[in-house]
C-alpha cells in the first residue's frame, strides 16, 4: 500500500513538471524556481512576448542611443504602424527593467521595435533612416548618452529581413572608415515601462539626439530606396562608362563646362546613373557660372548623404547618393550663384536625365509634381 502511494506520486509529480515544461508563451514560465529566467527557453529566437504578428505587417529592431527619439523618427515616416520601446538582447539571467538597465552591466540595449506596412514603406527606407540620425563610429554611446545601454543595433527576425539589413549595412560601412554597430538575430525583446512609451508625445521639451530637421525629413520622404537598389559592383562596371565609373566609384571629378548636363535647359529630372534613384528636378537646377550642374536643394533631402570631405588639402562636404553610395558632387553653402545661396555642384557623369514627357513611362510619374 505504501509502495503504491509513493507510485502516485511520483505520477503526479511527473505530470506537474510535464505540464510546466509545456507552455512557454508567459514571462512568468520563462523563470526557474530561483526567480531567474531558464537559458533554454528565452533564448529561442526572436523572443518577444508582446508581439503578434498582423497580416500585411512586418517588424525590425532598432538600437540608436536613448530610445524616446528613434521611436519618436520611426513614428514620423510614413508607413511605420506601431513603434514599441523596449530592451533587446541582454542577460539570459534576468529580466530588464528601466533601472537595471542603466547600471550599464545587463547587455541590454535601449531599443525600438518598428511595425510597418511594406506595401506602403520599405525596409530599405527604414534601416537608411536609422543609419542617417546614428553615429556609427561610437561604441556604448549616442549623443550626449553614454553606456552600453545605448550601443546601436539592427536586430532582424527572419531571414528576408537579414538579407535586406546586411545589403544596406554594407553600403553604409562604406560611408565609414569606423563601423561598430551591432548587426545581429534578435534573441529576446522586452517592453519598456508604461512611462518610456510615445515620452516625446508626453513631454514635447523632453531630450532627444535626434535634431527636429533630421525628423522632418524622415517625415517627408518622397523617394523611396527600396525601388532603387544597388546593383552588384560587376554590374556597376559593366553598364558604366571609364567616366561615369571614375566619378561616381572612385569619386573622381569631370573637367569643367565638358558635360552636356551643364547647359541643358529642358524639364525633367536627374536621378542617380548608377540606382535610378531620383535626386534632383530641372526646377531646382540654374546657372552658377562654374562648368558644373548646380541645383538649390534635392528633390527628396532623404535621397543624399552629406560628408566631411578633407581630400586635396582642403575642407568640403561630399554629396554621395543615398541608395546607390555614388559619388556626385559636393555643397556649398552660402554661395551667391545660387537663389537659396546652397549650390550643389554635381558631376553631369553620375547623373541621368529623365524629360518630363517621359517620366509616366519610366515608372517616375509620382514626381510630376516636382518638376512643373
Amino acid at each position: 500500500m505504501r509502495n503504491q502511494k509513493i507510485k502516485i506520486w511520483l505520477i503526479l509529480i511527473v505530470l506537474l513538471l510535464s505540464a510546466c515544461n509545456t507552455k512557454s508563451g508567459e514571462l512568468s514560465e520563462a523563470l526557474n524556481e530561483n526567480g531567474k529566467e531558464d537559458e533554454s527557453m528565452i533564448t529561442q529566437a526572436p523572443y518577444d512576448p508582446n508581439y503578434v504578428k498582423k497580416d500585411g505587417i512586418e517588424v525590425i529592431y532598432l538600437a540608436g542611443g536613448c530610445f524616446w527619439g528613434l521611436e519618436k523618427l520611426m513614428q514620423s515616416i510614413p508607413g511605420v504602424v506601431d513603434v514599441v520601446s523596449g530592451y533587446a538582447n541582454g542577460r539570459t539571467d534576468l529580466v530588464p527593467t528601466y533601472n537595471k538597465v542603466i547600471g550599464g552591466n545587463t547587455g541590454y540595449r535601449e531599443t525600438v521595435r518598428v511595425e510597418y506596412d511594406p506595401s506602403m514603406v520599405s525596409l530599405d527606407a527604414l534601416i537608411f533612416a536609422y543609419y542617417h540620425v546614428i553615429d556609427p563610429t561610437i561604441e556604448n554611446a549616442q549623443g550626449n548618452d553614454r553606456g552600453s545601454q545605448y550601443q546601436t543595433g539592427v536586430y532582424y527576425a527572419d531571414e528576408a529581413s537579414q538579407a535586406t539589413v546586411e545589403r544596406i549595412t554594407a553600403i553604409e560601412k562604406a560611408r565609414n572608415e569606423r563601423f561598430v554597430v551591432e548587426v545581429e538575430a534578435l534573441e529576446r525583446f522586452f517592453d519598456a515601462e508604461e512611462y518610456h512609451q510615445n515620452y516625446l508625445d508626453k513631454n514635447p521639451l523632453g531630450y532627444c539626439h535626434i535634431s527636429p530637421t533630421e525628423m522632418q525629413t524622415a517625415s517627408k520622404m518622397i523617394v523611396d530606396p527600396g525601388d532603387y537598389q544597388r546593383p552588384s559592383q560587376e554590374e556597376i562596371k559593366s553598364k558604366l562608362t571609364t567616366l561615369q565609373y571614375s566619378v561616381t566609384q572612385e569619386a573622381g571629378t569631370e573637367r569643367a563646362f565638358s558635360h552636356e548636363y551643364y547647359t541643358n535647359d529642358k524639364p525633367g529630372i536627374y536621378v542617380d546613373i548608377v540606382t535610378g534613384e531620383p535626386l534632383f528636378s530641372s526646377k531646382d537646377k540654374f546657372e552658377s557660372g562654374t562648368g558644373w550642374p548646380s541645383f538649390t536643394k534635392p528633390i527628396d533631402g532623404n535621397t543624399v548623404r552629406l560628408i566631411e570631405d578633407k581630400s586635396l588639402g582642403m575642407r568640403r562636404i561630399e554629396v554621395r547618393s543615398r541608395a546607390g553610395n555614388s559619388h556626385l558632387g559636393h555643397v556649398f553653402y552660402d554661395d551667391p550663384s545660387s537663389p537659396s545661396g546652397t549650390r550643389y555642384c554635381i558631376n553631369g557623369a553620375a547623373l541621368y536625365f529623365i524629360p518630363a514627357e517621359e517620366l509616366e513611362s519610366q515608372g517616375y510619374g509620382y514626381l510630376m509634381d516636382y518638376v512643373k
